[in-house]
């Protein structure tokens, strides 16, 4: 599986760097990280649209690694919020 790739989360906004793959929804960036395995970042917005949030995303990022007994998270992982709700920007 490939996995260095960095994957941005946005239902609306495009990423600064073209070197990002882009997931519209939680569910096209839960495909993405299944079918290239785990990304060594991600940058999230938290609302998709609709009901859709990046939580989804997290929560399944989580239970992969808990799967593979903590193997599926690398050691470089790191992320981003870059959403539009001021009290939901952090960087890790």
């Amino acid at each position: 599986m490939e996995t260095r790739y960095r994957l941005f989360i946005d239902d609306l906004r495009d990423p600064v760097a073209s070197d990002w793959v882009i997931a519209r929804t939680s569910v096209e960036a839960i495909t993405i990280l299944e079918t290239r395995g785990c990304t060594f970042e991600i940058s999230f917005d938290h609302d998709l649209g609709g009901e859709d949030t990046a939580m989804a995303v997290v929560k399944r990022l989580v239970d992969m690694d808990l799967d593979a007994n903590g193997r599926f998270i690398p050691a470089d992982f790191i992320y981003s919020v870059h959403s539009a709700n001021s009290h939901r920007q952090a960087q890790h």
